[in-house]
């Protein structure tokens, strides 16, 4: 096999800027024999690999900082080295997303780590989370069998927290992270809306749960982005204090009228498909704060596009709309 030597070729005597980046991604290698590890390094991306063990090279690379095992075979004991690589210490993202993991790895030895990945495992339990530094912003745990939020209460310098997908139940344990601006919770199981008192979220998914009712969202005034698709709510409530919110689905849900956001001035994007409502009659005024701002929406699957005025009563009301359902207007 070619030696595989990542953004210059290291073995050139005529090159003389230092290999910081090292693209390894999809040669479908079973270890890492044919690639060189310069000291230099910052970056390095196994991505779509077979690899199930890691190269004990990497351990000396001291300027590494980002590491991606993303896609590959590794199981618990195949990263658990990692954890006492205490040269690599500084490392600040660290990517094991698609693999074979059980368990959290121990990570308490990376003091700085700002992004970690561990989605698309066989992970169990949030477990283990407890060693991570406190100065994560990003972390990725969806696509797993977790039935519990734990062990997170000290990352309060967290942004983002993907955990959808899982076995959740409750919506718990996140009131330290006052700096949060994105949860995705997406595919669970959980049955009311619980933020904990968080005012600063811009992005929130609770999709394919299993909510009745939108109550537990006016306090999150920052909330630019709510995604409540594919539930089992009847009603629209709590969304009259959402100033700025652009964007809206609650789509596939159980909703007979378009309600409490008629004082939204923002609202850019309406997705209300798959639900029961009859006719449009009410609809100027339902939608008033932003009829001048919207530009996209989305009805159809309900009764009332059966209506052979359906389209043209839509852009006379929004003047600026780009978009009905399928149809895109230039």
């Amino acid at each position: 096999m070619e030696q595989i030597t990542g953004n210059n070729p290291i073995n050139n005597p005529e090159e003389s800027t230092p290999l910081t980046v090292l693209d390894a991604s999809s040669y479908h290698l079973h270890d890492l024999d044919s690639i060189d590890f310069p000291q230099s390094l910052i970056e390095i991306d196994l991505t779509a690999n077979r690899l199930n063990k890691l190269d004990s090279r990497i351990s000396n690379l001291s300027n590494l900082k980002k590491l991606s095992l993303r896609q590959n075979l590794f199981d618990d004991a195949g990263v658990e080295p990692i954890s006492q690589w205490n040269s690599i210490s500084g490392l600040e993202e660290l990517v094991l997303r698609d693999n074979r993991l059980k368990n959290i790895p121990d990570v308490s030895i990376f003091k700085t780590l700002l992004v970690f990945d561990v989605s698309f495992n066989e992970i169990l339990s949030m477990s283990g989370l407890s060693k991570a530094s406190s100065t994560l912003k990003e972390l990725y745990v969806s696509k797993n069998e977790v039935t519990k939020i734990e062990e997170i209460e000290h990352l309060n310098e967290l942004e983002i927290l993907e955990l959808g997908s899982n076995r959740l139940r409750v919506m718990e344990n996140i009131h330290n992270m006052t700096k949060l601006q994105e949860l995705w919770l997406g595919r669970n199981r959980i049955k009311s809306i619980n933020l904990c008192g968080l005012k600063c979220i811009k992005k929130l998914s609770l999709q394919s749960n299993r909510l009745t009712s939108m109550k537990g969202l006016e306090e999150c005034t920052a909330l630019e982005e709510l995604y409540l698709s594919h539930n089992g709510i009847a009603k629209m409530e709590g969304l009259s204090t959402l100033a700025n919110l652009r964007v809206l689905d609650v789509s596939s849900n159980k909703l007979t009228a378009i309600e409490d956001i008629e004082k939204l001035t923002c609202l850019e994007d309406l997705w209300f498909n798959n639900n029961q409502l009859a006719s449009l009659d009410g609809i100027e005024e339902a939608v008033s704060g932003s009829r001048e701002k919207l530009t996209t929406i989305y009805l159809e699957h309900n009764p009332c596009v059966k209506a052979s005025d359906y389209l043209t009563t839509l852009r006379k009301i929004f003047p600026n709309i780009e978009q009905i359902d399928s149809e895109v207007f230039a």
